[in-house]
């Protein structure tokens, strides 16, 4: 231990002496803090002291000041405070140009600090001068400093002090939290060192001789064997045995050791937890009646059993003893002692009871991870008891305390051991499946003023709309899979309870509920909400069955799968039986007859034929009185097509033999005329799928059926009218009679009303509007579209289909991809103003506005979406319906021709082979998207991915050069555009209106960005590899290699060039989302480009011939990087909006640096270039980094110290008073707990889609994208 050093004003940097001058500044201090704390204070005056405040902080004697008046206990706390802050900055700013003799007397003035506190100073000095502690250690603990953990002990065995433990309690949670789990700078660089130390200190000797046998010595810096958590679990055990509910000073210790275990306890070596019999203490903190000590416990034992590691040895130590009767009936008190009133909720106890649920999920999950070492022992596990909470907790009233555990009941449940031992036991399977369907009931669709505990709990949990959303899709899809597995295990009976169930309510659907009236009809009525819950239940009841049904392959299986067959047959029959008026009721009633059919009675076409004939005479008339009603009829009809197209696609080997009556029956339908076109081709498009999906047919009359129905389709692109009328903008205009809007338009004078919708149309209006619609079905699109769709939808390539689908159209492609083109160019063109030449040119500033959608937007939008739906109906015959009108036809044609396109690259070389058609088809796509809106540019970027994704290997080099180049030039220059028009309106201030306007734009500039940002991100996945290609002959033997799609685009210099604006650009945008992640991608590409240029070969650790970047290429790229990109990244730093993204800049400024220092200086001297940065700080710097074995890590600490005074505060920081002034912070320490769980968080998240997907885009304004919260009208208003 180095000898204490006495306090005799040796204390600055330049060893100045206590002396006149020294003394004098004190009472300025003292005067100094006065001024600034008096408010009678002038403004100029309190200016004046806070400027000599700052001074004396930069003071080299700044440390002598600051221990002489925080040693002194007759100074005032706020002075202290301040004294002590001094130091604080002297150790955080001073300490690296210190010598050690002037470091270890500063370290001295700290202990001679925490040897002196005493119950009377105030908690936050304790709290500071445990900070100092810290704040030194960090810097030379286990260097310089090797006796800390002896000072430490001393401090602990001081007699009869409780401030004492609790200080030493303080700096043990700090310490633990700095280095592993905060992001502390410091620690970042000292990392391996201080890690190794704390592992060294905090786990018993014997511990560590045992578990890590062969291990190396550690730094020698441990005091004792016993270690740290052996200490605290004692102290812990010590004060729970007194009276913790009246002894404040007991009470505050036992909570400050708990808050050390919660942060020790996710790292620490499990048996040292074992060893210390720390489990059983923290127990005891649960038993205790005080709150603060059981959220406290709680806490703790969550950080432990949050852990997912834990080995055979360990679960049967740490996690086995809580499955006793004893620990189990525990946990049954606490739960519902923490039951609360969703009416007056007791907030200590809701978040206890949420808490507690995930701990008990924990447990839940270890049982079924690690079943195969259960003992089977009653004494030790009471199991039935177990599984009597897990049912308890799953039926709160709350949905966020229920999820947890309904997340374990799934994986209980699929355990191949567990599953049917908790099947067979009554008491739990029926109260559970009961459970579960109750909950699949459509919360979000219930009235605001719904009174339902559950409800009012959501409300009360969920921060916005989408969030609900998404929490509740989350809890739907756990109970649909809790129901799906109980299915499996008890087929018969579950089977039986659920239909039963069903029927009883379908019978008695309105004996609590308004009779149906078409005039005050709802959406979201009692009846429809309640046989939807039905509907749910039966559907993930049909999957269980399906799973059960595929299990076994026995005479006796078989024997019981057709008695339960022909159960499910009787009852469906007894529900088509059934008559209900609600259009919605009807539409769910369809969709389960057809799953049962397509599911569950796939092996009896008679009662497919029973459900076709159901489709094909359920057709309501609308009622255009009705709006509301009309709306859902027009749903049960689309619905209707759906469902068709569904049995055609599942089962067309049955439908093949009644394919002919079929036909017939469609044939005599179309020919009446009573048909409109959307029905008419579903019809068709039905009966071609049953051809193209069957599997009885040959392939030559399967390809003549087929051509009967796509010739036509493609004859009438070759119609020498439609290609005149594609050949200009204006004959375009007049085919879809936008030259009469124009007309119409400009005669109604509209850039002078300025709200449109509350102008009627007149009957030219209406007739307009009409004909608008009508102009629709004369074009190819729909029919295209339609049977293309058919012949690529969940097709899978070298399947029959999959080659009839080619043969069929490869003729047609070249016929129809030039009028395509030409559409898709006019349509884009339509959202040019100037292009809008009927309109004098005084008009053309509303065409924006005539092509600009409206949206329903959760948590911006006034008004609930059926609100903002029933609006948009009431004004479709006024001018603002004749403008929806107006831009749904130009929606139709450029998303008709999207998803053309999207279904012709799924047929491979019979698209991408077209040796022309890249350049064209770039330009059609790209050239105009500038003037589309921000959603509509989504769908352009939706495309793009799918045409990259789905592009032959063979063929990128080819295909993707003018495609990717252009799209990256495109997006980049309109969304960067789009930010910095955002940052201009920042400081404009808005009225009501305008700034909802403005918070929309701005959701869907973030959506745009996002997109983007991930269509990028996804390009230049590392782990993305090549799809299996054909090898070319002769390749196999050469060893050709194509480049992954990451390559293909780092050694494509078209490609490049632009690509890399973007992402750079990217940094800059106030997203910090889409910042992260181009960040990340950065990171990930810059190994690419340290080449030398004295090779042109990449290193290739499999020895293939792999592509590489040339080295004139990676020279420019990696100036660019160490220029654009650094100071992009630097200039983010000084912000305040990316504070939270600093870690993730620091990183990429240092791989940046250790990576291209040795091929280039540029980076280094941009870095030099900074103000305050000297040649010298930086080259150590770089050296530092560049050191074998420094750690990511500790690479950002080292750029994270370097820009200490570069780095912007955050904005909730910018409002705190300044420290210098000796302001203590009289409140809570800042919550190192977030008010969510990592779990809870997860729960209000939607689930992330495996892969990009390969499903038709959608024509509608979802546009594929199920997270984007917006709500259109793309096709509101199709007739």
């Amino acid at each position: 231990m180095t000898a204490p050093t006495s306090i005799n004003g040796n204390m600055g940097t330049g060893g100045a002496n206590i002396n006149d001058d020294n003394m004098t500044v004190l009472p300025q201090i003292h005067k100094a803090l006065e001024v600034v704390h008096s408010p009678y204070s002038s403004n100029d005056a309190r200016n004046d002291a806070q400027s000599f405040l700052d001074r004396v902080r930069e003071d080299e004697k700044a440390s002598f000041y600051g221990f002489h008046l925080a040693i002194d206990k007759s100074q005032s706390p706020v002075v202290r405070h301040y004294a002590l802050s001094l130091l604080e900055h002297v150790i955080k700013h001073k300490w690296a140009s210190y010598t050690e003799q002037q470091a270890a007397t500063l370290r001295n003035c700290v202990l001679e600090l925490s040897q002196a506190v005493s119950r009377d100073d105030p908690a936050y000095l304790r709290n500071k001068i445990a900070l100092l502690w810290v704040e030194v250690a960090k810097r030379c603990w286990a260097d310089e400093w090797m006796d800390m953990d002896t000072l430490l002990v001393q401090l602990w065995q001081v007699p009869d002090s409780a401030v004492h433990k609790e200080l030493v309690l303080g700096i043990l949670e700090m310490l633990s939290d700095d280095i592993f789990n905060g992001d502390d700078t410091v620690v970042a660089v000292r990392e391996g060192i201080l890690s190794k130390a704390s592992v060294e200190i905090f786990t018993p000797a014997a511990v560590l001789t045992e578990t890590f046998p062969n291990r190396q010595a550690g730094p020698d810096v441990r005091c004792g064997s016993e270690g740290w958590l052996a200490r605290i679990t004692d102290l812990l055990r010590q004060c729970l045995s007194g009276d913790v509910q009246h002894n404040t000073e007991l009470r505050s210790c036992a909570v400050r050791a708990l808050a050390v275990l919660y942060s020790l306890l996710p790292w620490v070596v499990p048996n040292a937890v074992t060893a210390t019999e720390c489990v059983p203490v923290m127990c005891e903190g649960l038993r205790v009646s005080n709150m603060e000590v059981q959220k406290a416990s709680l806490e703790a034992m969550h950080s432990l059993y949050a852990r997912t590691s834990f080995v055979d040895r360990e679960f049967l130590d740490l996690v086995v003893p809580l499955y006793s009767s004893n620990y189990v009936d525990l946990f049954r008190r606490l739960f519902e002692w923490s039951v609360v009133d969703p009416e007056d909720i007791d907030d200590d106890k809701y978040q206890f009871s949420k808490k507690l649920s995930e701990v008990i999920s924990f447990l839940g999950t270890y049982m079924d991870r690690r079943f195969n070492v259960l003992p089977n022992d009653s004494d030790r596990i009471d199991f039935r008891g177990f599984l009597d909470l897990l049912l308890l907790i799953t039926q709160s009233q709350s949905l966020v305390v229920s999820i947890p555990i309904l997340t374990t009941w799934t994986r209980l449940l699929n355990n191949r051991s567990l599953g049917p031992n908790i099947a067979d036991i009554p008491a739990f399977i029926g109260p559970l499946l009961e459970c579960c369907g109750s909950r699949l009931v459509r919360y979000e669709s219930l009235p605001e003023d719904t009174q339902d505990p559950t409800f009012l709990f959501l409300l009360e949990d969920t921060d916005t709309v989408p969030e609900r959303h998404a929490f509740l899709g989350n809890y739907r899809r756990y109970c649909s899979q809790v129901i799906e597995h109980i299915v499996q295990l008890k087929i018969t009976d579950a089977m039986q309870h659920i239909l039963g169930q069903t029927e009883n309510i379908l019978e008695h659907l309105y004996d609590t509920a308004p009779a149906f009236d078409m005039a005050n009809y709802s959406k979201t009525s009692q009846p429809v909400l309640r046989v939807d819950t039905q509907a749910t239940v039966i559907e993930a009841a049909l999957k269980g069955f399906g799973k059960w049904r595929t299990s076994e392959n026995s005479a006796n299986h078989n024997q019981e799968i057709a008695t339960l067959e022909q159960s499910l047959e009787s009852w469906c029959n007894r529900l088509l039986a059934m008559k209900f008026e609600d259009p919605l009721i009807r539409k769910r009633i369809l969709q389960l007859l057809v799953a049962f059919s397509v599911m569950a009675l796939d092996r009896n076409p008679g009662f497919m034929f029973k459900v076709l004939e159901h489709i094909l005479v359920t057709w309501p008339a609308t009622h255009p009185d009705h709006r509301v009603y009309t709306d859902a009829i027009k749903e049960l009809q689309a619905e209707s097509m759906v469902e068709l197209q569904r049995l055609a696609a599942k089962m067309p080997d049955h439908l093949l033999d009644v394919y002919d009556q079929i036909e017939a029956k469609v044939n005599e339908m179309i020919a009446s005329g009573t048909l409109d076109e959307k029905r008419q081709i579903t019809y068709q498009t039905f009966l071609f799928t049953i051809v193209h999906r069957s599997t009885r047919l040959d392939l030559s009359t399967k390809a003549q059926k087929l051509r009967g129905f796509i010739d036509p389709v493609v004859a009438q692109w070759q119609n020498d009218r439609l290609k005149n009328a594609l050949s200009s903008y204006s004959n375009f205009c007049e085919m879809m009679a936008l030259d009469k809007v124009q007309d119409y338009l400009a005669r109604k004078q509209m850039q002078n009303i300025s709200d449109w919708g509350s102008v009627e149309l007149d009957a030219e209006g209406r007739a307009l509007q009409a004909e608008l619609e009508e102009r629709q079905t004369l074009l190819p699109l729909r029919p295209t579209k339609s049977f293309i769709t058919c012949s690529i939808d969940k097709v899978e390539k070298d399947s029959d289909p999959y080659q009839v689908s080619c043969a069929l159209w490869q003729d047609g492609f070249p016929i129809i991809l030039p009028e395509l083109l030409h559409f898709l160019s006019h349509a884009h063109a339509s959202h040019t103003a100037d292009n809008w030449t009927g309109l004098p040119l005084e008009m053309r500033s509303i065409v924006g506005r005539v092509l600009t959608d409206r949206f329903w937007q959760a948590g911006i939008s006034e008004g609930s979406k059926d609100d903002f739906y029933a609006r948009v109906l009431e004004k479709k015959y006024t001018l603002e319906g004749l403008a929806s009108s107006i831009r749904g036809t130009i929606r139709f044609v450029r998303e008709s021709c999207y998803a053309i396109i999207y279904c012709m690259t799924r047929l491979d070389v019979q698209f991408y082979g077209f040796s022309e058609l890249p350049g064209p088809l770039a330009q059609a796509l790209l050239a105009d998207s500038f003037s589309l809106s921000a959603h509509q540019l989504i769908n352009v970027l939706n495309l793009v991915r799918y045409l990259v994704d789905n592009c032959p290997v063979p063929l990128r080099h080819h295909f993707l050069p003018p495609i990717l180049a252009t799209c990256c030039q495109q997006m980049d220059a309109r969304i960067n555009s789009e930010w910095m028009k955002l940052d201009q309106q920042q400081g404009i201030k808005s009225g009501a209106d305008a700034l909802a306007e403005e918070m929309k734009a701005e959701s869907i500039l973030r959506q745009l960005t996002y997109a983007s940002v991930m269509m990028i991100a996804d390009f230049l996945d590392p782990a993305r590899k090549n799809t299996p290609v054909a090898q070319p002959e002769g390749d196999a033997e050469t060893g050709f290699y194509y480049p992954t799609l990451r390559e293909f685009c780092l050694m494509n210099s078209s490609i490049l060039e632009s690509l890399l604006m973007f992402c750079t650009h990217a940094i800059r945008w106030r997203d910090s989302r889409c910042c992260g992640i181009m960040l990340r991608v950065f990171r990930s590409i810059i190994p690419d480009f340290a080449v030398d240029t004295t090779t042109s070969q990449a290193p290739d650790s499999k020895g293939a011939n792999t592509a590489t970047i040339p080295p004139e290429t990676a020279a420019a790229i990696r100036e660019y990087i160490s220029s654009d990109v650094m100071k992009a990244c630097l200039t983010s730093m000084s912000e305040p909006y990316f504070v939270e993204l600093q870690k993730d800049l620091a990183s990429l400024i240092a791989a940046i640096l250790v990576t291209y220092t040795p091929l280039s200086r540029t980076a280094r001297d941009v870095l030099v270039s900074l103000p305050g940065m000297s040649e010298a700080t930086v080259d150590s710097g770089i050296e530092f980094m560049m050191r074998t074995g420094l750690s990511s890590r500790g690479q950002r600490g080292v750029i994270l110290q370097l820009l200490g005074d570069l780095k912007s505060v955050s904005v909730s920081e910018l409002g705190k008073l300044s420290k210098s002034i000796g302001v203590p912070q009289i409140k809570a320490p800042p919550a190192k707990r977030p008010p969510r769980s990592k779990m809870a968080q997860q729960f209000m998240t939607p689930p992330v889609p495996n892969g990009s997907g390969q499903g038709v885009p959608s024509n509608g304004h979802d546009d594929g994208n199920a997270d984007n919260n917006l709500e259109g009208v793309a096709n509101l208003f199709d007739s």
